[in-house]
């Protein structure tokens, strides 16, 4: 963020958190890379050190931050700088919790919330199916109540944090005496019988985040865990998504920036026909152009991050942002891997990673020919 938008404390916040992640991140990541998965010693450092559930009350063993979306903003700033795509945090603080948050029961809250703080719980969201991906209506997970408890069969996939997550926010259809209550949400917890995980997916990107398939046979979810009203559950998913969409044009932005930034150093390092790169006209305008799309990428998603935090941000505007931001990442890091030239496809240079893990932002999150549909709606067709 622009240091007009920050204080003090949130400076302490964000030197605090890079130093985090150079002692708790960069070092392993490219383990975790190989390996698909993150360590799960990870989750209990970043809760011991403050970082996951921010915004959730002290009463329910988070920071207590829940006015101020520059907390989550930065920990998305700050990984994506790092190229550290492996740890799910903004699957954990703003996919997973918002929902308990916003429509948990008290004793829900405290039972799962503190934690999830900790990192003892990691936390999930599953919505897509293998049939259905951006149109939720077309859920076919159902849920039939049966006395003190509902059945649960069908499947998810693409499920950020799949493999690792102890509480599973799962968008279902939920039937009561045989008639159809809409899409409800329903907490699925490790352990239950006939929850399954699938395979670890295999990615373009982003390998270090473990992406699973979700497998419900016959599963017992305690009417203790149905969060809020049945068939609310459309309308609950439309209070968060804003928000989700947001976080991943943050997250754009910022992984921009790096390449852009290492772009601009290797333009000045490396020669060609006894000059460097970066004096050539053709690289001097490619990198004019970038820095102009990212300065404006810059004031565009700050102005967001504020209007969250006034919990003033709309559907409209967070549809915008994410489209915008993920097109314009998309555009300028192809660039920086264009002005690396041969080294830009090797993987040995963050570059590459960078144009590899950006892919999926244009996709998830409602792919950004629905945030096209969204904006056009708005206008009134």
């Amino acid at each position: 963020m622009q240091a007009q938008y920050l204080t003090e404390e949130h400076v302490m916040f964000r030197d605090s958190l890079r130093k985090f992640i150079e002692r708790e991140v960069t070092p392993h990541h490219e383990e975790w890379e190989k390996a698909g998965i993150i360590d799960r010693e990870f989750w209990t450092k970043a809760g011991d050190a403050g970082f996951l559930c921010m915004d959730v009350p002290e009463e329910y063993g988070g920071l207590g931050v829940e006015d101020d979306y520059r907390f989550n903003a930065m920990i998305s700033e700050e990984f994506s700088y790092a190229c550290a795509s492996g740890p799910g945090i903004g699957v954990h603080n703003e996919l997973c919790v918002p929902y308990l948050m916003a429509f948990g029961s008290e004793e829900q809250k405290h039972r799962w919330l503190p934690k999830l703080a900790t990192g003892e719980y990691i936390g999930a969201l599953a919505m897509t199916e293998p049939n259905t991906g951006s149109d939720l209506r077309g859920i076919q997970s159902k849920a039939i109540k049966d006395g003190d408890h509902y059945v649960l069969n069908g499947q998810k996939t693409f499920i950020s944090n799949g493999i690792s997550a102890d509480i599973v926010v799962t968008a279902v259809q939920t039937i009561t005496d045989g008639q159809p209550d809409g899409l409800s949400l329903v907490v699925l917890e490790r352990g239950m019988e006939g929850f399954e995980r699938g395979r670890n997916l295999e990615k373009v990107g982003r390998h270090a985040q473990d992406t699973a398939e979700l497998y419900f046979k016959d599963v017992k979810v305690p009417v203790e865990n149905v969060l809020g009203e049945l068939g609310k559950g459309m309308r609950y998913l439309m209070h968060n998504l804003a928000q989700e969409r947001l976080l991943v044009a943050i997250a754009a932005v910022a992984g921009a920036e790096e390449a852009f930034r290492q772009t601009v150093a290797y333009c000045e390092s490396r020669t060609a026909f006894g000059r460097a790169i970066g004096k050539f006209q053709n690289s001097r305008f490619k990198l004019a152009e970038m820095k102009t799309e990212l300065t404006v990428g810059r004031i565009y998603v700050d102005e967001y991050i504020m209007r969250q935090s006034r919990k003033e941000l709309s559907a409209e505007e967070a549809a915008m942002a994410k489209m915008w931001c993920t097109e314009m990442s998309g555009r300028v890091i192809d660039q920086c891997v264009q002005l690396h030239g041969g080294y830009g496809y090797m993987l040995e240079y963050p570059v590459a990673k960078f144009f590899l893990d950006a892919r999926v932002d244009r996709i998830w999150a409602g792919s950004n020919e629905i945030m096209r549909e969204i904006v056009g709606r708005s206008l009134g067709f």
